[in-house]
């Protein structure tokens, strides 16, 4: 397969994570992106400090074109767009953006656009009525919008990141959850030498 992972000019290139050879993701990312439990749980527990999430940004905009199409909405269509940081001890671990359209908000999503500072994970996580897709992943490399927009707030310095998103649909209705592995996630001290 063509290694063309975070070559695109714009946005990032999106890649079935159970279709990859598991040699071509980081060791120490491999269990992150491919893990489908709860993100926001499996952070907690590696924490052993206080966790967070603080909120960088939450308005309505048109996704990026990757977004809309995962999604089966069409391009220009507004969507609430959140993104957020998921802190250790005030260090970021991880960047996530998550995409909600317009029809899911109005159908019964909006209790999400109240969100705040509590995590998405844990609403979904809890709801009977979630569906995951296949988890896609991407490296995103240092040129990046994506890229500076996820680092921007932390200290550390990285080549590149990489992220997986999912469609989950809750109560009939998707959304998108993208979620970037930060540095400071990958240089961790508690659970080095066992899943967290």
């Amino acid at each position: 397969m063509k290694d063309d992972f975070g070559k695109h000019a714009i946005e990032p290139v999106w890649r079935s994570g159970y279709r990859l050879n598991r040699a071509q993701l980081p060791e120490q990312w491999r269990d992150w992106l491919l893990d489908r439990s709860s993100l926001t749980l499996r952070l907690q527990r590696a924490c052993g400090g206080e966790f967070r999430v603080e909120v960088v940004s939450q308005r309505m905009e048109p996704p990026m074109l990757s977004e809309a199409r995962a999604l089966g909405r069409p391009p220009q269509e507004l969507a609430l767009v959140r993104q957020v940081r998921l802190l250790c001890d005030e260090e970021p671990w991880v960047f996530a953006r998550t995409i909600i359209p317009l029809p899911s908000l109005r159908r019964g999503l909006r209790q999400l656009a109240l969100l705040g500072s509590r995590p998405l994970g844990a609403v979904l996580f809890a709801d009977p009525t979630m569906h995951r897709s296949e988890v896609e992943v991407a490296r995103i490399g240092q040129g990046k919008h994506l890229f500076r927009r996820a680092m921007s707030g932390s200290i550390a310095t990285s080549n590149e990141i990489w992220g997986r998103r999912s469609v989950f649909t809750l109560r009939g209705e998707p959304l998108l959850v993208s979620e970037f592995f930060l540095p400071p996630l990958g240089q961790r001290r508690p659970c080095q030498r066992r899943p967290c």
